[in-house]
């Protein structure tokens, strides 16, 4: 019984994995100097979200739908 529970949870998370898709990448602004950098994560207080979400850690490939 055991081993069968195992083998369904193990199955739940495989199932769950292969749902997920990539973090998209913004386009961040340097509030201090204007320097601008691509990021999956908000870069802080001193950074300004201009653009996105992108495909690519490029900031050039948008994403058309939501």
């Amino acid at each position: 019984m055991k081993r069968l529970i195992a083998i369904l949870l193990l199955a739940a998370t495989a199932a769950g994995g292969a749902t997920a898709r990539p973090a998209w990448w913004y386009l961040y602004q340097s509030r201090i100097d204007g320097k601008r950098a691509c990021s999956q994560t908000p870069l802080g207080k001193g950074w300004v979200q201009m653009a996105g979400p992108f495909k690519d850690a490029h900031c050039e490939n948008l994403v058309r739908n939501k």
